[in-house]
């Protein structure tokens, strides 16, 4: 065969090659997403259900050392005295803190010694419509944070809480006074809704107009049954995409680019694994966080209302550290940061890190960037 021919059907062989991996990635990621999911994949014991909310426990990793965004992390077996809680937000699925073997948070915290406890708060349905923010933070944390002190016979406890998690955290501290709470780490949790950038303007408005319709009519949200405000998991999955709605369709964007990438391809999915499987938020939650949280922005002031009690922040005085993400729409750094106004912790450490509202937690710049620090700064206040 002359070479102009030979390399002519070499060339159509590369392409034939090429088409078949983008059509064999296409259709896993469309059909066969499952597969490509690298999430939830360290092991865990479930110690405790209610049917709904569930405790686990992720033991001693079996490895002796454990790959972070590339580098190598020896395992120590040696635990540190106080075991950490993880206290999740609603609405999220727990992959978010297992995301990859490389990036995963527990696995991280487990590695550095850490007695790693987290609290599932399940899938809500309308039956579950009624819970509230007492539900989650005077009712089932204290029941659960009693479970996790039996289990590991240790009363001092760290908590860690991401987002509407970071909130649970301050509230169940301010309104228990458990003095046990030894640390508290807060990532993406606003205490001044309000000065939360754009997002900020509008609950400003929203604020505005609630005030003149409570002047004029006396109505108020929490008249309504909460059934009404129950929010499905499919339309919280849109509302945070629509926070980032750029980035929402870039993504899909570099997803047909780099089609021919199976590592990317995988990552996608594992992602979107995430973000595509959202769960409901109960109406009482809907309710307390719409009005308490953003229209009358309640924790700008240092309390919020919780039933019938009142949580004053100044009872928090664990060790505290507050993180923001430098591009958090939701909850920028200056809305972060007000917690220093409030609380009595005498040991308080904020830090503004890169990523926006998930990557603070999970993004790829987050084991570098935030995760290590955290080990250390936990360490010296766990033993």
């Amino acid at each position: 065969m002359p070479d102009p021919l030979k390399y002519a059907f070499r060339n159509a062989s590369g392409i034939t090659r090429q088409t078949a991996l983008y059509a064999s990635n296409a259709f896993d990621r469309v059909f066969r997403a499952a597969s490509l999911v690298q999430a939830g994949q360290t092991p865990f014991e479930t110690l405790h259900t209610d049917g709904l909310v569930s405790l686990r426990y992720y033991p001693p990793l079996a490895e002796d050392f454990i790959e972070l965004d590339g580098e190598m992390i020896d395992v120590e077996r040696t635990p540190h005295k106080t075991p950490i809680v993880i206290v999740p937000p609603l609405a999220v699925n727990m992959l978010i803190y297992d995301l990859f073997p490389q990036r995963s948070l527990v696995r991280f915290l487990r590695a550095k010694g850490f007695e790693v406890y987290l609290i599932d708060w399940g899938v809500p349905t309308r039956q579950h419509s009624h819970y509230n923010l007492h539900t989650y933070v005077a009712e089932l944390l204290p029941a659960y944070l009693n479970r996790v002190r039996e289990h590991s016979g240790e009363q001092e406890l760290s908590l860690h809480g991401w987002s509407l998690g970071g909130m649970f955290t301050l509230f169940y501290s301010a309104l228990s006074r458990d003095q046990h709470i030894r640390n508290a780490i807060v990532l993406g949790s606003p205490i001044d809704s309000h000065a939360s950038g754009l997002m900020g303007l509008m609950y400003q408005r929203v604020s505005d107009v609630a005030e003149f319709i409570r002047k004029r009519t006396g109505f108020r949200l929490h008249d309504v049954k909460p059934y009404w405000f129950h929010t499905p998991g499919w339309a919280n999955t849109i509302g945070f995409k629509l926070t980032n709605p750029i980035g929402s369709v870039m993504g899909y964007w570099e997803l047909i680019v780099r089609l021919g990438d199976r590592e990317f391809v995988s990552s996608h999915a594992t992602t979107s694994a995430f973000l595509d499987r959202m769960v409901a938020y109960p109406g009482g939650i809907v309710q307390d966080a719409v009005v308490r949280l953003w229209i009358d922005n309640d924790l700008s002031r240092g309390q919020i209302q919780i039933g019938e009690d009142v949580a004053r922040l100044e009872n928090v005085n664990a060790n505290l550290l507050a993180i923001a993400g430098d591009s958090d729409t939701l909850a920028t750094p200056g809305a972060v940061k007000r917690i220093e106004d409030h609380v009595s912790s005498k040991d308080v450490t904020f830090r503004v890190t890169p990523g926006g509202h998930m990557g603070i937690l999970a993004g790829s710049k987050a084991p570098k960037e935030s995760w290590l620090e955290m080990a250390e700064w936990l360490a010296e206040r766990s033993d």
